[in-house]
C-alpha cells in the first residue's frame, strides 16, 4: 500500500507539471521555427507558415496567445525564434527585456466597436460604453494589446469606472471576446476589423479621436538557436507575400498613408 500511495503521488505531480510546464517545442525537427504569435494574428499567421515551408522546407510552429501571456512565456524559457504580437507596445516591452531583436512591420490592427447585428443598443463610439445594463466583452489588460489600448482611452476620457461596471468578461484574447459577443453574452466590445466576418457581429468605426490603431511588427528572439531560418522567416512575413496574406483577412498593409501618423 505505502508503495502504491507513492507510486500515484509521483504520477499525480508528474501529470501535473505536465500541465503547467511551458509550451512544447518541436524535438523531432531540428528545423522547426517556433513563433510567439499573438492570438488575433492566428489566421494570417497560419496560412503564411504553410506557405513558408511549402516554400523553403522548414516547419512553423506557433505558440498562439496573448502578448502578455507570450513575453511572459519567451522570458521563462528563452526558447523559440520569433516574435509577433498585436502591436508595438507589446513588441516594446520584450525589446525592453532584451527578448527581442529591432522589428519590421508588417500590417495594422484597427480596433472597431463590435456590436449584434442591427446595433440594438445604439452604440456609436466608447463613451457610449458607461450606458446603464450594458453588457461589455473586453480584451484583459495585461494579456492582450487591444486592452491595453483601451484602458488608456477609457483613462483619457475619463470613463474608466463607468466602463468597468458594465464589463462581464474580461478575456486573455481577443478571440475569445469575438466569441462571446457572437454568442449574446455582451451587448459590444472592443475588436478588430480583422474579426468582423459574416453577419453575426456588425462594427462601429471609431471616430479619429478615440483611434486605437496599431502597427504589427515581427522579429527575432534574442535566443534563437537558428538566426538564419528565423530571419529568411521574418523576412518572408514583411515581404510583399506575406503582407497579402494579411490583407486577405481583412488586415490594412503597412504602410499605409492613412495611418502615417501612428506612433510605431
Amino acid at each position: 500500500m505505502k508503495y502504491r500511495s507513492c507510486f500515484l503521488t509521483g504520477l499525480v505531480l508528474c501529470l501535473l507539471f505536465a500541465f503547467t510546464s511551458s509550451p512544447v517545442y518541436a524535438a523531432d525537427d531540428e528545423k522547426a521555427l517556433f513563433v510567439y504569435a499573438g492570438a488575433g494574428l492566428k489566421g494570417p499567421m497560419t496560412e503564411i507558415g504553410t506557405i513558408f515551408e511549402e516554400k523553403n522546407g522548414i516547419k512553423v510552429e506557433y505558440n498562439f496567445a496573448g502578448s502578455g501571456t507570450l513575453i511572459t512565456q519567451m522570458e521563462l524559457t528563452k526558447k523559440g525564434d520569433a516574435f509577433i504580437p498585436g502591436g508595438t507596445p507589446d513588441y516594446a516591452i520584450a525589446q525592453n527585456k532584451s527578448l527581442v531583436t529591432d522589428p519590421v512591420y508588417v500590417a495594422y490592427h484597427v480596433p472597431v466597436i463590435g456590436v449584434l447585428p442591427g446595433n440594438p443598443q445604439g452604440i456609436e463610439s466608447v463613451q457610449d460604453f458607461t450606458k446603464e445594463g450594458l453588457k461589455l466583452a473586453l480584451g484583459d489588460v495585461n494579456a492582450t494589446a487591444i486592452g491595453r489600448q483601451g484602458q488608456k482611452l477609457f483613462d483619457k476620457l475619463g470613463i474608466a469606472e463607468d466602463v468597468e461596471k458594465n464589463v462581464v468578461l474580461r478575456a486573455p484574447t481577443i478571440n475569445e471576446v469575438v466569441t462571446a459577443l457572437k454568442l449574446k453574452q455582451a451587448d459590444a466590445s472592443l475588436i478588430t476589423i480583422d474579426q468582423i466576418k459574416g453577419d453575426e457581429i456588425e462594427a462601429v468605426q471609431l471616430p479619429d479621436e478615440e483611434s486605437l490603431a496599431l502597427v504589427v511588427p515581427i522579429g527575432l528572439t534574442t535566443f534563437t538557436s537558428q538566426e538564419e531560418n528565423a530571419q529568411e522567416f521574418v523576412d518572408f512575413v514583411s515581404s510583399d507575400e506575406g503582407k497579402a496574406v494579411f490583407k486577405k483577412h481583412g488586415f490594412p498593409i503597412y504602410p499605409d498613408p492613412a495611418y502615417a501618423n501612428l506612433k510605431l
